[in-house]
């Protein structure tokens, strides 16, 4: 059997059952646990725009953090991974990956509370930190903060950089006729510049860029759901249906059941969020912040803008486009549906989604930057970075004219490997997080 058939079959099983449950287990146990950090969303937002007094100025703000945070997960998941979990999980899979993200929030609480208790400092005064931290200086096991490390730059190099580039020139080529060559030499020069610059120069330009971009998607998505809102009550109904019991499909999409329903939903959310992998904690250990319960509160929130608030509303935007117009959707594939949608935007729909998916993607390769940068510095001190730099500049390009369906496959798998010593770390330190 070739390598890539045993990869995916590895990923259908892992994806399938074993991580799904897991994941979604220790979001519920930490919700629990943590009684309900949820509840406490609006003043964690509350804390994400609120200036700190007397920070050192050295590291990034809590509003940076949240940003570099938003900028490594906000992108094609939540645009063309809703549009997928809705074809072949049917309606009903919006309600679980949305589920996904009110839970996750609680992990994700966790994991960025852990990451700045036992993040280290560099002599230059700037903070390090993550699941390889935690290990590290919280559990003494360097050696598996270091399996987390490799983990960690494989899929940087993978979904965080050559995947992003490909979805870059992919757009680019299908909505403008451009050269991947051109658009890859683009993006690598784009996100070069932004790297040389270092973590200032990250958290400066996802501060400025993915506000932005988040409130044009959202705006976009508000104007469609007001086109639509005379099915509004209707798709809600729908939704709730199809998560909870077997229906049949809508718009010649493929039949739904409960269990694909919440496998793809789920599995989508997971994702998106990125909560339970661990990734977040790398950017909330660079805060200015000394206080791990307010980092904690902020950097839940991404988790809420992520899937709660921006995959819920490209999920209502694409039934309720289902069933409006369902000639709209019919013969249209896995990744079509949200471009079925924004057709019938009154100008420019799918140009306008053609810009934000590549703006986001171009976001996403400068979060991830700095997460893979963490982790080779973990693995090689500060001498490493300029050659992961150049590295991961040279990925850019390549990603944008090589296909990616191998990549796409072991940086799942990978992806499935981080979540181990993250979520083992979260147990065995669980008496240690807080929320107050």
């Amino acid at each position: 059997m070739p390598f890539i058939q045993l990869i995916e079959k590895a990923n259908a099983f892992l994806w399938g059952g074993p991580f799904l449950y897991l994941l979604m287990g220790t979001h519920l146990f930490f919700t629990i646990r943590l009684k309900f950090p949820q509840k406490n969303i609006i003043k964690a937002i509350k804390l994400s725009v609120t200036p700190e007094q007397g920070i050192d100025g050295q590291n990034l703000s809590v509003f940076a953090t949240l940003a570099t945070t938003l900028a490594a997960t906000l992108g094609t998941g939540n645009i063309i991974g809703v549009s997928t979990a809705v074809a072949l999980g049917g309606p009903g899979a919006v309600f679980w990956c949305w589920l996904t993200g009110v839970l996750g929030m609680a992990t994700a609480y966790g994991e960025c509370f852990l990451g700045v208790k036992y993040r280290s400092r560099n002599p230059d005064g700037t903070y390090k930190g993550g699941p390889m931290y935690v290990w590290k200086n919280g559990l003494h096991k360097k050696s598996i903060g270091k399996i987390y490390a490799v983990l960690t730059l494989l899929t940087a190099f993978g979904v965080g950089c050559t995947t992003q580039s490909n979805s870059i020139t992919q757009t680019a080529a299908v909505s403008f006729g451009l050269s991947p060559h051109i658009v890859g030499f683009a993006a690598a020069v784009t996100a070069g510049l932004v790297l040389i610059g270092g973590i200032k120069a990250i958290g400066n330009f996802c501060v400025r860029l993915v506000p932005v971009l988040g409130i044009l998607y959202t705006g976009g998505c508000l104007i469609l759901l007001w086109m639509n809102r005379d099915v509004l009550g209707t798709v809600i109904a729908v939704i709730l249906r199809h998560a909870l019991m077997p229906q049949a499909a809508l718009g010649g999409v493929v039949g739904s059941s409960l269990m694909a329903a919440a496998r793809y939903g789920i599995a989508r959310g997971l994702f998106t969020n990125e909560a339970g992998i661990g990734t977040a904690a790398v950017a909330a250990a660079a805060t200015d912040t000394p206080s791990p319960v307010k980092q904690a509160y902020v950097s839940m929130t991404a988790v809420f803008w992520d899937t709660v608030v921006m995959c819920l509303l490209s999920g209502l935007v694409i039934v309720s486009n289902m069933l409006k117009n369902p000639a709209s959707v019919l013969g249209v594939n896995e990744a079509g549906l949200t471009d079925a949608a924004f057709s019938s935007f009154p100008v420019f729909g799918n140009v306008f989604l053609s810009c934000c998916l590549i703006a986001f993607a171009i976001t996403t390769l400068i979060g991830w930057s700095y997460i893979g940068e963490r982790a080779m510095e973990y693995l090689t001190g500060t001498g490493g970075i300029p050659l992961y730099k150049i590295i991961y500049i040279v990925m850019i390009y390549i990603g944008a004219v090589i296909p990616l369906h191998v990549v796409w496959e072991c940086t799942d798998l990978i992806n499935a490997m981080m979540i181990i010593p993250n979520v083992a770390a979260l147990y065995l330190l669980q008496h240690k997080i807080r929320t107050v």
